[in-house]
């Protein structure tokens, strides 16, 4: 029951929904139609990632102090989950997209065909959508800490 009364876990959760709802729209404005999958995807502009890790820090710091052990948990997390988004996971969507590009010259090659499923190539993020939500969880975690200051 306690954490259905925890405002900094609603706070982060807010931020993750807000910056996959923000995808759906901005790949709308992109592609011309809504690809509803992407609500659950990773990967993409803004990184949900980044968004719900600096929207907790944020939080943490305005409600227990910006020098309190318990931010600089929330901020080392933030910034791990942050380096991995645009390290390994982004390295690991260029290694699917090499792979399904072969998959598709050998599909050529093959007469029978070649029953591969292609891999999912959107798995990790560049810097900018790293920054661009790292800065939304910041914005909604001020916005939840001024609007709602008895939360």
């Amino acid at each position: 029951m306690e954490l259905l009364s925890n405002a900094i876990f609603w706070t982060a959760l807010l931020a993750n929904l807000l910056a996959q709802t923000l995808k759906l729209f901005l790949y709308y404005r992109l592609e011309g139609r809504f690809h509803w999958e992407r609500f659950l995807e990773t990967g993409g502009m803004p990184s949900s990632h980044s968004a719900t890790v600096s929207a907790l820090a944020v939080s943490v710091g305005l409600r227990e102090g910006f020098d309190s052990a318990l931010f600089a948990v929330a901020a080392v997390f933030a910034l791990i989950v942050m380096y991995d988004a645009t390290g390994i996971r982004r390295a690991a969507g260029l290694h699917a997209q090499l792979l399904n590009q072969l998959v598709q010259e050998l599909q050529r090659l093959v007469e029978r065909g070649f029953a591969q499923e292609p891999l999912k190539e959107l798995l990790g993020h560049t810097y900018l959508e790293v920054l661009v939500g790292a800065l939304l969880g910041l914005l909604v975690a001020l916005c939840a800490y001024y609007l709602f200051p008895a939360w």
